[in-house]
């Protein structure tokens, strides 16, 4: 795989369901290789400086916006609106590490709606939906992705870079965030105890990354979405 950490390619989405195909993308870092959550090797310690992947997942740069392209210490919400869940219920363990924040458009907006509202649905809660949209943002940047010819990792396709080959689903199942966001958290479901475990490890034992911590840095901007939408 490349390893280039300042490449961030331009996507265009017109509406949630939209799968997107990038000629000359980079390959994306995570291998979701199926549905069945069986526990990856994940190794112990902290976070590495939320170093991992961001050269293989795919960003945009909007005009007169600048991406923050990661190691930024993160914006904690301090006032929780009300009927919306507390920073201890979508962060129940703390920050692993620097955090890393995109701008979002509407596409990728829309995107953190839908995985949020599987997650409510699907019944994993306000911390499952925390755990899919952080995903989601080190897959594709929360862009629904298409197969993207040459550059792509294997068949990895959709919000969650799920691969038909390894049972997640049809290529047009896993390109509907509604499908792949169910896909993803009946597979988080599976893994025992991920309610209690940090981030980054019950998300790398459904998705089986090369990079393990790359989660982590996500986690903060997931939960200021999870709560702005909840």
């Amino acid at each position: 795989m490349k390893l280039d950490f300042t490449r961030w390619l331009p996507a265009i989405a017109k509406d949630r369901r939209t799968a997107l195909g990038i000629a000359g993308v980079a390959a994306l870092g995570g291998l979701a290789f199926g549905p069945a959550a069986v526990a990856a090797p994940v190794t112990t310690g902290p976070h590495q400086g939320a170093r991992a992947a961001i050269d293989l997942a795919t960003g945009k740069s909007r005009q007169g916006v600048t991406v923050e392209s990661g190691l930024t210490t993160g914006t904690p919400t301090t006032e929780v609106p009300a009927g919306k869940p507390s920073t201890d219920e979508l962060i129940p363990h703390g920050l692993e590490g620097a955090q890393s924040r995109v701008p979002l458009d509407d596409a990728q907006v829309a995107n953190a709606k839908a995985i949020i509202a599987e997650a409510k649905r699907t019944g994993v809660g306000e911390r499952g939906a925390v755990i899919g949209v952080a995903t989601s943002l080190q897959e594709s940047k929360l862009y629904n992705l298409g197969h993207l010819g040459a550059y792509n990792d294997h068949d990895s396709q959709g919000l969650f870079q799920q691969r038909p080959s390894s049972g997640w689903g049809s290529p047009e199942q896993i390109t509907d965030p509604r499908y792949a966001s169910r896909a993803f958290f009946s597979a988080l479901k599976n893994v025992p105890g991920w309610e209690d475990l940090p981030l980054t490890t019950a998300a790398q034992t459904v998705q089986v990354s090369a990079y393990p911590y790359a989660y982590a840095q996500w986690e903060q901007q997931a939960a200021d979405l999870v709560q702005q939408h909840w």
